[in-house]
């Protein structure tokens, strides 16, 4: 049971990694900055924030 291998840590950070790629480009698409992706990464924040990425209006899609 020693330590972490160098293999552990790379497949933690993909984990970390690509979820918030993809939210950062989702976010970009809709008008919200990148950074919007950190915020998915906060255990509590991550609820709040994607509450209101999705009951708000987004900066790129035109109004009805």
């Amino acid at each position: 049971m020693g330590s972490f291998s160098i293999w552990h840590w790379f497949i933690f950070m993909l984990t970390l990694a690509v979820p918030a790629l993809l939210f950062s480009r989702i976010a970009t698409k809709a008008g919200y900055p990148g950074w919007w992706a950190l915020l998915g990464l906060v255990p509590v924040v991550n609820v709040v924030a994607l509450w209101v990425f999705a009951y708000s209006d987004w900066p790129k899609q035109p109004k009805r």
